[in-house]
C-alpha cells in the first residue's frame, strides 16, 4: 500500500516515562546533555578547522565524526525535549518518516566513518611509509563522500520498507522517537518478511563493519609485536580512544538492529545511550586523551582571549 493511502495521519509517543516529576528531571538532564553535545562537538570542529597542524586525515575524520554526532543527536533530542511540556506527544506521519530517515542516515554514516578511522589507524601504525600514499586528505574526502552516499542508500531502503506497509491503527509508539522497529509493529499486516529484510539490511552493515574493525585491530596487534615498548604504548594510546567509541556506539546498534523488533523496555535505554550519551562522550574521549587536540584548543582559547582583550 502506498504511503499516500495511509489511514494513520499521526503517531503518539509514550516517551521514556509517564511519571511527571521524573519526566521533568529527565528534561533537565537531557537538556544539559544536548547542550554539552553541541558545545563539545562544535569546539572540536572549530579547533580542527582553525589549526593547520590538525589538517591531517586523522583529524579531518575526527571533525566529521563530531559533525555526525551533532546531526545524530539533533534528529531526536529537540523533539524529545519539546514533548516534555506537551500533554500528548504527537508527531505527524510525514514527520515520523523524516525522523527515522535522518536517524538511519546519521547512524549508518557514523558506523562507516568509524570503520574508515580504523583503516586510517591500521595504515598509520602498520604501514607508516605508505601512509601518505594510501591515506591523505583527498582520499579521505572521497571516502567521506562515499559514506554519505552509502548511508543515504541504506536509509532509503529502511524508509521504503517501512512506509510501504499499511497503517490503520493503533498509532501509539512505545518510544520517544520514530525508528523502524517500533513503527513497523503498528502495521496492519504481517511484517515478518519486512522485518527480516530490515534486520538483514541493518544487521549486515553493523556486522560487516564490526568484522572490518576487528580485522584492522588484529592486524595492528600483530604489527605491534615487533615494536619497542614505547612504540606499543604510543600505538595503544592512539587506538584506545577510537576503540572505546566503537564499542560504545556499535554495540548498542548491533543489539537494536540485528534482531527482530521486541517489547524489551531496555530498548529505550539503549536508544538513549546511542542517540544522546555516545555523542556526548565522543568529544570527551578524544580531547581528554589527545594532547594535540588539547594544545590546539588552548591556542584557540588564547587567540580569542587576546583578540577580545585588544578589542
Amino acid at each position: 500500500m502506498s504511503a499516500f493511502n495511509q489511514t494513520v495521519t499521526h503517531f503518539v509517543f509514550l516517551g521514556l516515562t509517564d511519571i511527571r516529576s521524573l519526566e521533568l528531571a529527565l528534561f533537565v538532564i537531557f537538556f544539559i546533555i544536548y547542550l554539552l553535545i553541541l558545545i563539545g562537538n562544535v569546539l572540536i570542529i572549530v579547533t580542527v578547522a582553525s589549526d593547520r597542524c590538525l589538517h591531517t586525515p586523522m583529524y579531518f575524520l575526527l571533525g566529521n565524526l563530531s559533525l555526525i554526532d551533532i546531526c545524530h543527536s539533533s534528529v531526536t533530542a529537540p523533539k524529545m525535549l519539546l514533548d516534555t511540556f506537551l500533554s500528548q506527544k504527537v508527531i505527524s506521519f510525514g514527520g515520523c518518516v523524516a525522523q527515522l530517515f535522518f536517524l538511519h542516515i546519521c547512524a549508518c554514516a557514523e558506523i562507516f566513518l568509524l570503520t574508515i578511522m580504523a583503516y586510517d589507524r591500521c595504515v598509520a601504525i602498520c604501514y607508516p611509509l605508505h601512509y601518505v600514499k594510501h591515506v591523505n586528505l583527498k582520499i579521505c574526502a572521497y571516502l567521506v563522500g562515499g559514506l554519505w552516499v552509502g548511508a543515504t542508500v541504506h536509509s532509503l531502503v529502511q524508509t521504503v520498507l517501512t512506509v510501504r506497509l499499511p497503517y490503520c491503527g493503533p498509532n501509539v509508539i512505545d518510544s520517544f522517537f520514530c525508528d523502524v522497529p517500533p513503527v513497523i509493529k503498528l502495521a496492519c499486516t504481517d511484517t515478518y518478511f519486512t522485518g527480516v529484510l530490515i534486520v538483514s539490511n541493518s544487521g549486515m552493515i553493523s556486522l560487516v563493519c564490526f568484522l572490518a574493525l576487528v580485522t584492522s585491530y588484529v592486524i595492528i596487534l600483530f604489527s605491534l609485536r615487533r615494536r619497542t615498548a614505547e612504540g606499543r604504548r604510543k600505538a595503544f594510546s592512539t587506538c584506545s580512544a577510537h576503540l572505546l567509541v566503537v564499542v560504545l556506539f556499535l554495540g548498542p546498534c548491533i543489539v537494536l538492529y540485528s534482531r527482530p523488533a521486541s517489547n524489551f523496555s531496555s530498548d529505550k535505554l539503549i536508544a538513549v545511550f546511542y542517540t544522546m550519551v555516545t555523542p556526548l562522550l565522543n568529544p570527551v574521549i578524544y580531547t581528554l586523551r589527545n594532547k594535540e587536540v588539547k594544545k590546539s584548543m588552548q591556542k584557540l582559547w588564547l587567540r580569542k582571549k587576546i583578540f577580545f582583550t585588544r578589542g
